[in-house]
Order: C-alpha cells, then structure tokens, then sequence
C-alpha cells in the first residue's frame, strides 16, 4: 500500500498561484483530506516506521498537524496532544510549556505551546506534520518535549523537503520526498 498511497499522494497534490502579488506557488494539500481512502491509509503509513518505539503520545503543531495527528494517535491506540500556536487566537487555559521556533522557510519565528497536564514525564512522543520544510518548528516541540520530560523518538511526515542534516537530527521519516511534487514546476 506505500507504494500505491505515495502515488495517490501524487495525483490529489497541486500548486496554486494564489493570484496577483503573489511571489510563489502555494501547495494545495485539500485533496488528500478528500480523498477517503488516502486519509484512511495516511494514519498508517505515517506510524509504520515508528511503531517498534512504542509512543504514548502523538503531538501535532497546528493547523494541518490537527488533522494528521488524530489519525496516527488512533492508528497507534495512543492520545493526541496539540503544540498550539498564538497566532490562531485560541490557546487553551492552564499552565503551558511554550518553545519558539528556528526561523523557518519564511524567516519568522513560531512560539508553540502544549498543555503542561497533556504531555507527561515519561511519555514518548512521536511528532507528525503534513510537510517538513525547515524542521524549525518541530525543534520547538522537541524543546517542549524535553522540558515536560518526555522522549522524542522522531517526526512522522507525508512531505520531507529539508535538508538531510535536518531530517537525520530530528528523526524525520516521510512518506514523499518533495521533488515528486515538483517535478513539474519550472523555476
């Protein structure tokens, strides 16, 4: 099924131009959300090369890590805990444990944050997000991780486009190297 999911994957991406004023494609990743049996195959493609780890826990910065989070901690019969963002207005009430990003592909900084009761001492976290750019904010939340006292075994992506040093320090393994999905692009 790997194989066939990185295909389907494939098909259901595109690039958008996002109009006038606009410098650069943005990736349109609404079709893997549509498709039943590619959201129904992602939690399990993600979790496989993790599985041996044993995580407790699943942890997803938002916005897209939401959704992929969700079917991975099911997937493993484990929870989920979000890494929150200020920027979406809406942080949860009680103490948190807050890191700020690298710069990531943009040049901002990131602060996440996760709830100190949600993610406990000993538990062992397994990181998954839709597309690995600069792995900036996934240093964030392994920060977090180690300040709450939990493992980080890695990141569990669909889209790896960092560069190997990254991906090798985080423990990033993915589904797609990005240059199948830009094979197409001109430059």
């Amino acid at each position: 099924m790997p194989g066939e999911l990185c295909e389907r994957l494939v098909e259901l991406f595109r690039w958008v131009d996002p109009g006038p004023g606009s410098s650069h494609l943005v990736s349109d990743v609404s079709g893997w959300w549509r498709d039943p049996e590619t959201l129904a195959a992602l939690g399990p493609a993600l979790v496989a090369p993790f599985r041996d780890a044993r995580p407790t826990v699943v942890v997803s910065p938002a916005v897209t890590g939401l959704i992929l989070g969700p079917l991975a901690a099911t997937t493993l019969g484990v929870g989920f805990v979000p890494a929150h963002k200020p920027s979406d207005g809406r942080l949860p009430v009680g103490p948190l444990t807050w890191a700020r990003s690298a710069p990531d592909f943009r040049g901002r900084q990131v602060d996440l944050a996760v709830v100190d009761r949600r993610l406990e001492p000993g538990d062992r976290v397994l990181v998954v997000d839709d597309w690995v750019a600069t792995g900036a904010q996934l240093g964030a939340i392994r920060e977090i991780c180690a300040a709450r006292g939990a493992s980080f075994l890695g990141v569990a992506a669909i889209v790896v486009d960092c560069p190997p040093d990254v991906a090798r320090d985080l423990g990033v393994h993915g589904l797609l190297d990005a240059d199948r999905l830009t094979a197409g692009i001109a430059s």
